[in-house]
């Protein structure tokens, strides 16, 4: 992969190290097919690795200094085990900050890194955050001989981005980079933590996973998604409190029967009654994606991904206009099995699982369509053929 050869070389042009010491991992970014805004509600979710992601060259820093640069972006990150500095707003270097404080609560970490990350697509709506988050938490782990499972992954993500960079998410972008495979669907319930990789149908026909890079790029800790988090916990929270029984400390949907939600929710406030709406009609839109890919059916799994994309501008309230505008295109062309947002959906990308025989024509019809839409980005916009891939993994 040009991409690791290209973190080598600086690597070894950079910081010189000896050979032996030299590691790569690859940690993927991830779409999500089916389970779109709930895995912060602790909802069943699915997704897949794709093969593209962060490429990570390292090597043990013979002390206690983390030393780090990018091919994405400028200047050089260091700062010492000992005294790892606050979030810096924008800043590349929160991600490996993160890490280093996420390890340490369980871990004393005696070994610093140096190291050279990059990646092989514009950020935005396939978790590259989560992707690099991984990554560093590999690193750090090898250097300092630390056995992580891919709980161990899971959780201490989850808190490199909630805990340092503030965004609420769940468990959904871990679980994927880390725990799917290659050709197969991995569900997760996000209440659990449970995963199951399925298999696809013997009789299954061949996809390609498309996306296309809308051009907006403003980061998720700087748009709407926490207040959408904290609106759906207070609709658990009212749905709750009208079914009389004692609220949790965290009120998330999950929690809340579906037998409650159908006695209670229309009488929930909007936007609350959407955000509830959403969250249940997306776990039944999971179930039956799930399925459909056991009976090896694309057309039932792409229709109700539209179906996700559809709840997710009307219910959940997130789609920006050219998000919108790359969805109805998508939707509407000819090849393409089913399409939504990629991510949170206020920037970034949308997905789609197409017919590979039908490929020249869907990449025709987007870059004929979407700049007429959304002329601001017609210079901005790529178009991306994708495989899945395994989890995040050693590969040197």
């Amino acid at each position: 992969m040009q991409t690791v050869e290209a973190c080598t070389d600086l690597l070894h042009k950079t910081y010189r190290p000896a050979q032996a010491d030299l590691r790569v991992v690859l940690s993927p970014y991830r779409i999500c097919p089916l389970g779109a805004h709930v895995d912060h509600q602790l909802g069943c979710v699915s997704g897949m690795p794709i093969d593209r992601g962060i490429a990570l060259a390292f090597a043990p820093g013979g002390g206690r200094e983390v030393r780090l640069r990018s091919l994405d972006f400028p200047g050089e990150v260091a700062f010492s085990l000992d005294d790892t500095p606050p979030k810096a707003e924008g800043d590349w270097g929160n991600y490996p900050r993160g890490a280093v404080q996420a390890l340490q609560r369980a871990w004393p970490l005696r070994c610093g890194l140096n190291g050279v990350i990059a990646g092989s697509l514009p950020i935005g709506g396939l978790s590259s955050s989560a992707a690099a988050g991984v990554a560093y938490l590999m690193a750090l782990g090898a250097v300092n001989d630390l056995c992580l499972s891919h709980d161990d992954l899971i959780a201490l993500d989850r808190q490199v981005e909630n805990e340092y960079l503030g965004l609420n998410n769940g468990v959904l972008d871990p679980s994927i980079i880390v725990a799917g495979r290659r050709g197969k669907l991995l569900h997760v319930d996000c209440l659990s933590n449970e995963r199951r990789t399925l298999d696809a149908s013997e009789g299954m026909p061949a996809f390609e996973v498309l996306v296309v890079h809308s051009g907006v790029t403003q980061a998720l800790v700087t748009t709407g998604y926490n207040r959408r988090v904290a609106e759906c916990e207070e609709a658990a929270r009212r749905l709750i409190e009208m079914a009389g029984t004692p609220i949790p400390e965290r009120p998330r949907l999950r929690l809340v029967p579906r037998a409650v939600f159908e006695a209670y929710g229309a009488e929930l406030p909007d936007p609350l009654r959407r955000r509830a709406r959403h969250f249940f009609s997306e776990q039944d839109r999971v179930a039956g994606g799930v399925r459909a890919w056991a009976a090896g059916d694309l057309v039932r799994f792409g229709a109700l991904m539209n179906a996700s994309g559809q709840s997710s501008i009307e219910n959940y309230e997130c789609g920006s206009p050219p998000l919108v505008a790359l969805y109805e295109i998508l939707r509407d062309t000819k090849g393409v099995h089913g399409t939504r947002f990629s991510g949170a959906g206020f920037r970034g990308a949308c997905v789609a699982l197409i017919d590979p025989a039908h490929r020249g024509e869907v990449e025709a019809e987007v870059r004929r369509r979407y700049p007429a839409r959304c002329p601001a980005y017609r210079d901005r916009f790529s178009v991306h053929f994708c495989d899945t891939d395994d989890g995040s993994r050693m590969v040197a």
